[in-house]
């Protein structure tokens, strides 16, 4: 099945090692963004992958495109126009220091895109499944209106519809994201979210948990997803990804996928994190991987706990593995050890 991703890859600048800002005299460049992780973690775990974005017609932009075929990342799709790429800073955290992030986004190429540039014809060609994140709505009305074109012709074509819920409060308010997210949720087919944003998005909260104190209840995240798949009854796998942060270096990570006759619950790691950007997007490429690949739902988010779990050892957006090593941890070792 031919999986497309469609949202804003970013130039990601980060000081080197742990350093603060205001202590960085270089940053080192990568490239990141929702979708493009998925499309590349996808990529990795042996499916076939292609993003849709937009992107100028640059050096920057080019080596960001070669990145991605590098990765295995089918970039046909991709549309060329614009001024700029989007760019984010990122400074990891540690201990009880939180990581930071700053956008430098605005008029970005794909923030400038219009329903009148998307060709549903072509970019939805030969492909089965669609997803997409709340950041790419999040980047203006058009941005809206283009990605509520394209799933609308993603169901008229037969396609399955993926969303992960994404909130960021630095691109739009609540209300905006409600407004926006309840129109387009009413053609998704598998819904992602992480422990905030259903609370953020659609005001509904899992009782008893205290996401601050880092206690999560996975019985009220399950009953969550039956009120979610109540107002919204095209959905037909709701997930959420629990992270229960001790510090920003000490997670516990699992996951709760929730369908119309049951609720699934995953096992759960202790994660001494590496970069934990990026994090969400190798969970939500891992289920759609495997619910893509025919899986029944304990083994779809045991497979996508076990491939997030992986991720947050890895430096940079881009989740780096095989569906072996996930497979590997799945089967419980996580030894470490030296592989020889």
């Amino acid at each position: 099945m031919k999986i497309l991703t469609f949202g804003e890859i970013m130039l990601r600048l980060q000081p080197f090692g742990y350093k603060r800002f205001m202590q960085a005299e270089a940053y080192e460049a990568v490239y990141g963004g929702g979708e493009a992780n998925v499309a590349v973690s996808l990529a990795q775990l042996g499916a076939d992958a292609a993003f849709i974005t937009r992107l100028p017609e640059n050096a920057i932009a080019d080596k960001c495109i070669k990145e991605l075929r590098g990765w295995g990342v089918d970039t046909s799709r991709i549309l060329r126009g614009g001024g700029r790429m989007g760019i984010y800073f990122c400074e990891k955290g540690a201990g009880v220091r939180a990581s930071n992030v700053i956008y430098d986004r605005a008029h970005s190429a794909i923030s400038e895109i219009t329903p009148q540039d998307i060709d549903c014809g072509r970019l939805l060609y030969g492909a089965g499944w669609l997803h997409f994140t709340g950041i790419t709505p999040a980047l203006g009305e058009n941005v809206a209106d283009a990605t509520l074109k394209m799933v609308k012709a993603a169901k008229e074509k037969g396609m399955i519809v993926s969303c992960d819920l994404n909130y960021r409060a630095k691109l739009w308010s609540r209300e905006q994201a409600g407004k926006v997210m309840r129109e387009l949720l009413k053609y998704v087919d598998v819904l992602i979210s992480n422990e905030e944003d259903c609370k953020d998005v659609l005001g509904l909260t899992a009782e008893g948990s205290d996401i601050t104190g880092g206690h999560l209840s996975a019985e009220a995240y399950g009953k969550l997803g039956g009120r979610v798949m109540a107002m919204f009854p095209n959905i037909k796998y709701a997930a959420f990804t629990l992270r229960e942060s001790i510090s920003a270096s000490q997670n516990n990570w699992s996951a709760v996928l929730v369908t119309d006759k049951e609720v699934y619950r995953s096992k759960k790691y202790h994660l001494d994190i590496v970069d934990r950007v990026g994090g969400g997007d190798s969970f939500g490429a891992g289920l759609i991987y495997a619910l893509s690949s025919g899986e029944d739902g304990q083994y779809a988010v045991d497979f996508a706990v076990a491939a997030s779990a992986i991720k947050h050892t890895v430096e940079g957006d881009f989740n780096v593995l095989s569906a072996g090593e996930v497979k590997k941890l799945m089967g419980g070792d996580a030894s470490g050890r030296v592989q020889r």
